[in-house]
């Protein structure tokens, strides 16, 4: 049995999917002509209360995309240390942008607006501009830590007093929802900017959204063209999206409940040092031995993982795994 805990990225598309995505109706995008591409970026601006969207082939993108849109050469954003934007995407704040980057340690990747305020440059030529706050949510390097809106609202106000625009790297926000119960149309309140995957936890094959309102997302197009994101026809990738807003939102617990499992067993394990809280589904452990000897072992037996660190692994649930895969994972753990 092959178990493949490396990422969420790695599922295949459903049946239903495919069906959708053979029948989809697709023109040229880029001259605005895809039906679907058009029908699926009204459709996620409207879950979270955005004006408009644009559709783009992945997360990387719509994060620098955003940036891009945020920021001026010579800016500066706030983000967590372990941010995707910083950390899993090329370097390419600095080399899209011009933008330099002020890292903070939250906790587990969570912030607040008591840790930001101190870190925003006065106007000081001497300093860079600080224009723009990116969070994450979920934290992937804090093991699937999720903000709460409660917590999001007064870094809103913050960035509002300040001038400050907020962007949210939504990689996987809804697993943050469906953790936390929060309404996805909210958040429109309190961000300038939301990228969506559909790829992780949603299960499609290709693609992000970035959302925001009318104007941003017109000079968006214009950034996205530069960045050799015009996709033509992508509809049939759009109707993936669109299926997998309408189908596998809700069945996200599922992955949730396997990881509970998963770390509830690892937590039992000599060979485990520690584990971080687990919220949703990602499971960060620390282990005794090199990380690279535990998953050398746990290949031995069919299951792929992920170091983050020397001496840390993780685990991510998605739609690809099921009960059976999950009660098999715990038996190589017991034994391991």
């Amino acid at each position: 049995m092959i178990v493949d805990l490396r990422s969420d990225t790695v599922t295949k598309p459903t049946p239903g999917m495919m069906e959708a995505m053979t029948n989809a109706k697709v023109g040229d995008d880029v001259f605005g002509e895809d039906e679907t591409i058009n029908e699926l970026e009204e459709k996620a601006a409207r879950i979270f209360g955005m004006e408009a969207g644009i559709f783009c082939p992945s997360g990387t993108m719509t994060n620098q995309i955003a940036i891009k849109c945020f920021t001026q050469p010579m800016d500066e954003l706030i983000a967590d240390q372990t941010a995707h934007v910083y950390r899993y995407e090329g370097g390419g704040i600095a080399f899209n942008s011009g933008v330099s980057t002020r890292l903070l340690n939250g906790e587990r990747g969570i912030l607040s607006a008591e840790m930001i305020e101190p870190e925003i440059n006065a106007e000081n030529i001497h300093y860079p501009h600080t224009s723009l706050v990116v969070l994450e949510n979920t934290v992937n390097r804090g093991g699937g830590s999720c903000y709460t809106l409660e917590q999001i609202k007064p870094i809103a106000t913050l960035c509002k007093v300040k001038g400050l625009k907020l962007h949210l790297d939504g990689a996987r926000i809804f697993n943050a929802l469906i953790e936390t119960g929060d309404k996805a149309a909210d958040y429109g309140k309190y961000f300038d900017g939301i990228s969506v995957c559909l790829s992780k936890g949603l299960g499609a094959p290709v693609g992000s959204v970035f959302l925001a309102d009318k104007e941003t997302i017109k000079y968006a197009r214009r950034v996205r063209k530069v960045f050799g994101g015009g996709m033509r026809q992508a509809g049939f990738l759009a109707a993936a999206g669109i299926y997998a807003l309408d189908h596998h939102v809700e069945r996200l617990n599922i992955d949730h409940a396997h990881a509970q499992i998963l770390a509830s067993e690892l937590a039992k394990c000599s060979w485990v040092a520690s584990v971080l809280p687990v919220e949703t589904n990602i499971i960060v452990f620390d282990t005794v031995k090199p990380a690279t000897e535990v998953l050398q072992k746990l290949a031995g037996h069919g299951i792929k993982a992920l170091s983050t660190a020397q001496n840390r692994i993780r685990f991510v649930l998605h739609l690809d795994i099921h009960p059976e895969q999950v009660e098999y994972v715990v038996k190589v753990l017991k034994a391991l």
